[in-house]
């Protein structure tokens, strides 16, 4: 039994020779030769005849068409600076946001401890743990109604004993002398003290500090607890009475 084979079909016929089209072809050509001749001719007889005409309308093509060319890239130059400007500035924004440091208030500050808003238990806690922060060895808040004048007993670094009254006063109450006498009378003889300190949130009158510096006894005002606090001035034991 012999299977049917099907005819193949070439792909690739040759064309046959279509003359109406070649014709036609040919027609146009001449037509577009003609035309660009008689451009040439037209433009060779303005040329001859108004030469001065010509060169300045090419000149002034010319001169458009650079012009035309630098405000173009002008405009892109302008646009991209444009662009690289307001990015800088977006950065420079950010930045600045960043960097800047922001306004903190006195409460805020790093170490800074209000001490008149402290009650009386309070501060001769905080006065005894600024000691116990600046390396002080047994380091005990004694306060209370039979103390003696002690509120803080401490042993220094250098293994002298600080015994600091504490006296929590606003502003306009300054510690006068009879609270100096009070803690003179005691804080040598009873407690055995190599430094005396008295320490207040406000500020000593002419006597008192007068007496103190005469016992041997030093006085810390607001400013100097302030400074003691944030680590920007001396303690207790190292200042002179």
């Amino acid at each position: 039994m012999t299977v049917p084979t099907r005819p193949i079909r070439r792909r690739d016929r040759e064309r046959r020779f279509d003359l109406r089209a070649t014709a036609l072809f040919f027609v146009l050509l001449a037509v577009v030769l003609c035309g660009a001749v008689f451009l040439v001719r037209a433009a060779a007889r303005m040329v001859e005849s108004r030469p001065l005409w010509i060169g300045s309308l090419l000149a002034v093509g010319l001169a458009a068409a650079l012009l035309g060319r630098s405000r173009w890239r002008r405009f892109s130059a302008a646009r991209y600076a444009r662009r690289a400007a307001e990015a800088l500035d977006e950065a420079a924004e950010q930045a600045s946001e960043i960097l800047e440091p922001t306004a903190v208030l006195p409460e805020a500050r790093v170490g800074y401890v209000d001490y008149t808003a402290l009650d009386a238990d309070a501060f001769e806690q905080a006065i005894a743990d600024l000691c116990a922060r600046d390396a002080c060895r047994d380091v005990d808040v004694v306060g209370g109604a039979c103390d003696l004048g002690a509120d803080v007993l401490a042993v220094t670094p250098d293994g002298r004993r600080v015994v600091i009254q504490c006296k929590r006063y606003g502003e306009d109450n300054k510690v006068g002398s009879q609270d100096l006498q009070r803690f003179g009378g005691t804080c040598f003889t009873v407690h055995g003290a190599d430094v005396a300190a008295l320490v207040t949130t406000s500020d000593f009158t002419a006597p008192a500090l007068e007496y103190a510096q005469q016992c041997g006894i030093v006085c810390v005002n607001g400013a100097d607890l302030e400074a003691w606090c944030e680590g920007t001035g001396p303690c207790p034991w190292e200042l002179r009475a």
